[in-house]
């Protein structure tokens, strides 16, 4: 496990994600949306959408805007950036961004 103060918590087996789509998944008490972008890029944002309120974000279609990688709220279908959790239309509608590592085909997932 890596070395930093956070701790992580294991969330599914990689291969329970598809790739170009996500899951969501209950860290905490936090609602996170994992994705799997092809085969070995995985990410982790808040998965409620912050213009409703809904937890829908790992319900939206992934895909790439402007060298970006991002996924579109099934919502409002603002473009959320998968690395930094920024709200392309409007910084204000941006999420949380967390340390996600695959380790012996497991997902982990560490809250920032």
């Amino acid at each position: 496990m890596s070395t930093d103060t956070l701790s992580w918590t294991a969330v599914c087996a990689a291969d329970d994600i598809l790739p170009d789509t996500g899951v969501c998944a209950l860290v905490g008490e936090r609602h996170v949306a994992i994705f799997r972008v092809g085969s070995d890029a995985f990410f982790a944002i808040d998965n409620v959408d912050p213009k409703s309120g809904a937890s829908v974000i790992a319900r939206g279609l992934v895909g790439s805007l402007g060298g970006r990688t991002v996924v579109a709220s099934p919502l409002y279908k603002q473009h959320l950036d998968l690395r930094t959790g920024e709200c392309l239309e409007d910084p204000a509608w941006s999420v949380s961004a967390h340390g996600v590592e695959v380790r012996a085909g497991q997902v982990w997932v560490q809250l920032t």
